[in-house]
């Protein structure tokens, strides 16, 4: 993480220039972690983000809306109360922690203008956002804090605020190399010693700078000189254009040029775009684990009941012997009027053998036979059930390992989305919710149904147009409602995939438009990692849906096979 107190000055900086004499207007709390300041300043509407995520811990302006509960929690209530209206006077940090002062000008109950202080506390798993009054008395914070529950001071209402504690040195207060060079510990690499000793400091920015100006991280004069001067410089010009934000090593780090000018803000909106992405990201490989793992559950369940309706089929296996039994029985019920032994031999006229039958010496022969005739007559009633709850079973999992290649093909939350729209469809996952999905009322999920616009992958060939279904609703859409009868259908032979739709508009494609289709649909399928692939395809007016089959489902004939290497 590189939201450092150089970072945080940096933010500070550009936030002080813009929203200083700004109204308070609105306030909202999406989540637990976060507040949004509505706030008005110079003619515009600015967005102020404060987030105290353990992970993602930030100050910054924001242009991405996000969604709040209905019922505002109590801190944004207590907030809206205090500060609804309140004129922004200063934004600052002392040295380079990464604590934010917005001191504020408002009103209380009596109308009598008064000061209040937001005080925003970022550092990992212990941030906080404080309110207090000018007095320093803390009025509320978003997160409780007591010394009873092992934290190092009291952040509770109508306790005196107090700063954290640091160890730390303050670099703007080092004046000369000598200073510098004294207090950087002898063991360890450059970026490990001055990260150690001052605050402020992270080892992500030393990184950057040694690999900015391709030094090496062992301690030598020279590189610590580079680096105190580089340091000492992006400090002084941190209220200026020259210090931006720049990606570095999948996070970021700040930079100076003394011969390059950053836009306005360009700090702030870098940091908005920067998390943005990463929670986004995060929430959407969340969201695919998530669902992934509802269907491999719901999987394994009907891998486990195949195998109970295999063991079953293997007990159907006796029912002609118990159908000969009861027959035999029968046959020879003259010889016995009642049994004095657990078995009784007698003559197989299928073969001509001797055959011993277990028997129940307790009940006659007549019962005995019409036991055995029971068990028949039960094994192959439960054959004929079994056998189609087993034909019932294969079709669903050939669903779901469809639905698993639709999760591993998805590409964002959209998509993510749309088959778990698919799925709470269909009765296999009827009784089942997703934690981290977002609740939707059955009229919203009435209305985006009949609003869905469906945009699947499209390609150029030629003069030609492929379009390819990104899950099996997409699939069942472009197969049976958008193609033509003279489109041409393409999919992977006996292998899960999309359906791909070449637009004909009643023209012959040659050989190497429909070889490069197929290299698409194979691309577009679990067989994309492999090579000589087969693909099948025909006229969409041979391509029909049975009635009742499930998502992406379709029988085919009068089709023709090309192997071909994936390509997308």
């Amino acid at each position: 993480m590189a939201f450092d107190g150089i970072t945080t000055k940096k933010i500070v900086s550009e936030l002080s220039q813009t929203l200083c004499e700004g109204k308070i207007n609105k306030i909202y709390e999406p989540n637990k972690n976060e507040i949004i300041l509505g706030i008005y300043a110079n003619g515009l509407n600015y967005a102020l983000n404060l987030s105290i995520s353990p992970d993602s811990y930030r100050i910054n302006l924001t242009t991405h809306q996000k969604s709040n509960p209905q019922n505002a929690p109590g801190f944004c209530m207590l907030l809206r109360k205090h500060i609804t209206g309140a004129k922004i006077k200063k934004i600052y940090t002392i040295g380079l922690e990464r604590i934010i002062y917005i001191e504020l000008e408002c009103f209380d109950e009596l109308n009598d203008l008064v000061n209040k202080k937001l005080i925003i506390e970022l550092m990992g798993k212990h941030s906080n956002i404080i309110l207090t009054n000018k007095n320093n008395y803390i009025i509320d914070s978003l997160r409780h804090l007591s010394k009873d529950e092992n934290s190092n001071r009291d952040i509770l209402p109508a306790r005196i605020y107090e700063i954290p504690k640091n160890d730390k040195l303050n670099f703007e207060s080092v004046k000369t190399f000598d200073e510098f060079y004294k207090s950087i510990s002898i063991e360890g690499t450059i970026d490990k010693s001055i990260s150690s000793v001052y605050t402020g400091i992270s080892m992500l920015l030393i990184q950057s700078i040694i690999d900015e100006f391709k030094l090496t991280t062992e301690k030598n004069t020279s590189t610590l000189k580079l680096v105190y001067k580089y340091l000492q410089d992006l400090i002084k010009n941190i209220n200026t254009n020259h210090v931006y934000i720049k990606e570095y090593k999948k996070d970021f780090a700040l930079k100076y040029s003394a011969d390059e000018e950053s836009k306005a803000l360009q700090s702030n909106f870098f940091i908005d775009d920067f998390y943005f992405n990463k929670e986004t990201n995060n929430l959407f490989i969340s969201y695919k684990n998530n669902l992934l793992k509802l269907v491999l559950t719901t999987l394994s369940k009907i891998k486990k009941k195949i195998f109970n309706i295999n063991q079953k089929i293997e007990e159907c296996k006796n029912m002609d012997t118990y159908r000969l039994y009861g027959e035999l029985i029968t046959a020879n019920m003259y010889l016995y009027h009642e049994y004095t032994s657990n078995y009784i031999s007698v003559l197989n006229y299928y073969n001509n053998k001797q055959i011993e039958i277990p028997v129940d010496k307790n009940k006659s022969p007549s019962i005995n036979a019409k036991n055995y005739y029971k068990k028949y007559n039960k094994l192959k009633n439960a054959l004929t059930i079994v056998n189609k709850q087993k034909f019932d079973a294969i079709q669903e999992i050939d669903y779901l390992e469809s639905i698993i290649y639709e999760i591993d093909m998805a590409k964002n939350i959209s998509e993510i989305d749309e088959i778990y729209s698919e799925i709470m469809e269909n009765s296999l996952f009827e009784k089942t919710h997703l934690k981290s999905k977002t609740k939707i009322t059955k009229k919203q999920n009435k209305n985006k149904k009949e609003n869905k616009e469906y945009i699947p992958i499209e390609y150029k060939i030629e003069n030609f147009t492929l379009l390819v279904g990104k899950n099996n609703v997409q699939n069942d859409y472009l197969t049976t409602k958008f193609a033509h009868s003279n489109d041409i259908w393409f999919h992977t032979k006996d292998i899960h995939g999309s359906h791909a739709i070449l637009v004909t508009r009643g023209e012959t494609p040659s050989m190497d438009v429909l070889i490069r289709c197929a290299q698409i649909a194979a691309y577009y399928s679990k067989g994309k990692m492999s090579s000589n692939v087969p693909v099948d395809y025909t006229l969409i007016k041979y391509v029909k849906k049975p009635s009742g089959s499930k998502p992406g489902f379709v029988i085919y004939t009068h089709n023709k096979t090309i192997n071909v290497t994936p390509q997308g």
